[in-house]
């Protein structure tokens, strides 16, 4: 038995090429699963239209008008969580696509795709469950599979203030710090006042408990 129109998967494209809108209308509606229940051709448009229309999903381009994809899919991921977003877009971009999911994007299509990969991202989708075309995934892999960077403790400090702190934290002096560096005293000096000051902490003692808890220090 076919779906009842109750149970069409209602959708809602937004994107700003009206040719594109009107080649994707025509194939989402060669499946009698689905519904197109509106276009939008800007951002805030999308947003406006699923909020009055409360779709199960939308296709969602990136480079909007007005209000960007992702900002549209953060807003409608944290006001309709009932309602799916799927990202599709031209764009072969990482960091694009990791700003999407980390907005609540459940999946993320290159234009283009095949009108059976669509298919099976919204159906996957509105069950709960993600969707990537082959490129994604390949990037979803690439990003599980590769070692985690440590990130840089005190990414405000400068390299040479970082080295300087760390001597603090080995209980290092003044004239230590200055021979080890190759500075003078007096540089020495001047670099604990902006370290104190960009650390928000009074004296080196302070600091170098500080330092320590972040993995400073020998």
């Amino acid at each position: 038995m076919g779906r009842t129109e109750s149970e069409q998967i209602e959708i809602l494209i937004a994107d700003d090429h009206p040719l594109y809108r009107y080649g994707l209308r025509g194939l989402l509606e060669e499946f009698a699963m689905f519904k197109v229940v509106g276009e939008a051709p800007t951002g805030d448009e999308a947003l406006a239209m699923t909020w009055r229309l409360r779709p199960r999903l939308v296709l969602m381009d990136v480079n909007l008008p007005g209000t960007s994809g992702i900002e549209v899919t953060r807003n409608i991921v944290a006001r309709l969580p009932r309602t799916s977003v799927v990202v599709i877009t031209m764009l072969e971009d990482r960091d694009t696509f990791f700003a999407a999911i980390r907005a609540g994007a459940r999946g993320y299509l290159m234009k283009g795709t095949e009108s059976e990969d669509i298919r099976q991202a919204i159906c996957t989708t509105v069950s709960g469950g993600l969707f990537f075309d082959a490129q994604v995934a390949k990037w979803v892999v690439e990003y599980l599979v590769k070692p985690p960077v440590a990130p840089t403790p005190f990414p405000e400090l400068t390299d040479r203030e970082r080295a300087v702190l760390e001597l603090v934290a080995d209980g290092e002096g003044n004239v230590a710090i200055a021979r080890a560096l190759g500075l003078s005293i007096k540089t020495v000096r001047n670099y604990h006042s902006r370290i104190f000051a960009k650390l928000q902490v009074v004296d080196r003692t302070e600091a170098a408990v500080l330092a320590r808890r972040a993995g400073l220090g020998h």
